[in-house]
């Protein structure tokens, strides 16, 4: 039993969102405003997903 606790304090850990990383951008404006593009569904390739365009399915994406 006690090894299930600690194998769910883990996947708590990992599970989590990481501060900073998909949780700043929210809006089409701040997107632009950081120098990046709005695009539907998956980014282009040679650019990183940072965040979302209002729309879960619409994706912030800047190239790194």
């Amino acid at each position: 039993m006690k090894v299930l606790y600690l194998l769910f304090s883990f996947l708590f850990i990992f599970l989590m969102r990481l501060p900073g990383v998909f949780g700043d951008i929210r809006n089409p404006f701040t997107c632009i405003k950081s120098g990046a593009i709005c695009h539907p569904g998956f980014c282009p390739r040679r650019y990183k997903h940072i965040g979302v365009c209002g729309v879960s399915a619409i994706k912030c994406c800047k190239k790194p």
